[in-house]
């Protein structure tokens, strides 16, 4: 009988143990998927807004469209863009990704 006890009182630890094993497990799982997913995607949206912010008078960018110009006017949401000469184009400022470096920079 005192077999029978001892032997069910360390299973019921061995459960218990498992139970904290599982906890710990899942804490890692969302701490791993934060670092890996969460935390670098709301990096690339801050350091987008911060470029779209920065736009100035000269720039060269890209479109999403594949489009390549220089922005002539800088407006609230949008932008002015010379796609050639005598030809400008208004584009959201979310439709651009930056291409090379500003004018008048090395």
């Amino acid at each position: 009988m005192n077999n029978l006890f001892i032997l069910l009182q360390a299973q019921g630890q061995q459960q218990g143990g498992s139970m904290w094993t599982s906890l710990i497990f899942i804490i890692m799982l969302i701490v791993v998927f934060w670092l890996f997913f969460i935390r670098p995607q709301s990096k690339k949206a801050k350091e987008e807004q911060k470029f779209r912010e920065g736009l100035q008078k000269g720039d060269k960018v890209v479109t999403i469209g594949g489009f390549h110009g220089k922005i002539t006017e800088v407006k609230d949401t949008t932008v002015m863009i010379s796609l050639a000469p005598n030809m400008e184009v208004e584009v959201e400022k979310t439709a651009l990704v930056k291409d090379g470096t500003r004018v008048g920079q090395a």
